[in-house]
């Protein structure tokens, strides 16, 4: 399989292309073929993607999961301590292949005529952050009044300003903690600005419910509903949602719910449960997570985040997973 091929992916050859890429990957990844031997799955008689297994995400903090090819860059998790997250990268191609056409989706704007302004300061103080990484390529083909920010809320306050002054159309990403901040030394009535918040307080705020964080931003910035984006160290793809907390994947990245008294049986849709993604982004690393968000998925393909697995869960699920 090409890496050009996940860009194709429909919902009538998504099977055929994941079972390629999970082929190409029990061959070519030591850690993912060791791990489904020891579950017995590493034969290539597989027939479903529902059938292959997910490597939980922790591998990603303690083995190298990637392929025998040198190594070009490595995306580090921001977290709070402890290991952290890393994504060893061989073709950076594969991920600006991904979030590129993902994002233009999303906007519904030629993105040149968008104003994108990010407020991400726990991730601009490190150097190897995927969505600095993915952001800073964005900012090129944005509005000229784009820009980063770190600290200075000041210049932020008359960039949106000067913005809705104006009536360009502007995207405020931010990192929860920091537009939480943001909101509540400048609250603002912004009518031609959207607030995607991509989650966590990363040890810095009291934790919130999406719901509770959204009602905050809602009620400061005089906005009808906050967006959000989900996506992670771990992974070269995103989903975005536009409200409600309710998300949707491009073509090649599906999510799905496993039983968490089971974490090897997969649910039906409208079970809540732990979170496995496929994403066929992932050609050089692994395309099949089980990560420790809790979900559920709607028929349509759609899913929300109903919060993450406590120590227990995500014990007993390594503790299952563990190489023999």
């Amino acid at each position: 399989m090409n890496k050009m091929d996940f860009t194709q992916t429909t919902s009538e050859n998504f099977n055929t292309l994941a079972l390629a890429t999970f082929q190409k990957q029990l061959d070519k990844s030591s850690v993912y073929k060791a791990f489904c031997k020891a579950l017995g799955k590493d034969s290539l008689a597989i027939n479903s993607w529902k059938e292959i297994p997910f490597l939980p995400i922790s591998f990603f903090k303690t083995h190298r999961v990637c392929q025998d090819r040198p190594i070009v860059h490595t995306f580090e998790s921001s977290g709070t301590g402890g290991n952290r997250s890393q994504h060893l990268v061989n073709d950076l191609s594969l991920y600006e292949q991904s979030f590129f056409p993902t994002f233009k989706k999303y906007l519904e704007t030629p993105v040149e005529e968008v104003s994108l302004l990010a407020l991400l300061p726990s991730y601009l103080e490190r150097n190897n952050s995927s969505l600095v990484y993915m952001v800073n390529a964005l900012l090129p083909h944005a509005h000229k009044t784009s820009g980063f920010f770190l600290n200075d809320f000041t210049t932020l306050k008359n960039k949106l300003e000067e913005n809705e002054k104006n009536e360009v159309k502007t995207l405020l990403i931010g990192v929860s903690f920091a537009l939480l901040d943001f909101s509540e030394q400048f609250p603002m009535v912004l009518k031609h600005t959207t607030i995607m918040e991509t989650g966590g307080m990363k040890g810095r705020r009291e934790e919130l419910t999406r719901t509770e964080l959204h009602a905050q931003l809602c009620q400061a910035f005089q906005v009808n509903v906050i967006h959000s984006e989900y996506g992670m160290t771990e992974l070269f793809s995103q989903a975005y949602s536009k409200g409600n907390g309710v998300f949707e994947c491009p073509p090649w990245m599906k999510v799905v719910c496993r039983d968490l008294q089971d974490p090897l049986a997969l649910l039906p849709n409208g079970k809540r449960g732990a979170l496995n993604i496929i994403d066929l982004a992932n050609q050089n690393s692994c395309a099949f997570i089980a990560t420790e968000d809790l979900g559920i998925v709607h028929e349509n393909g759609t899913f929300e985040i109903l919060g993450r697995m406590n120590h227990a869960e995500i014990r007993g699920c390594n503790l299952l997973f563990s190489e023999s």
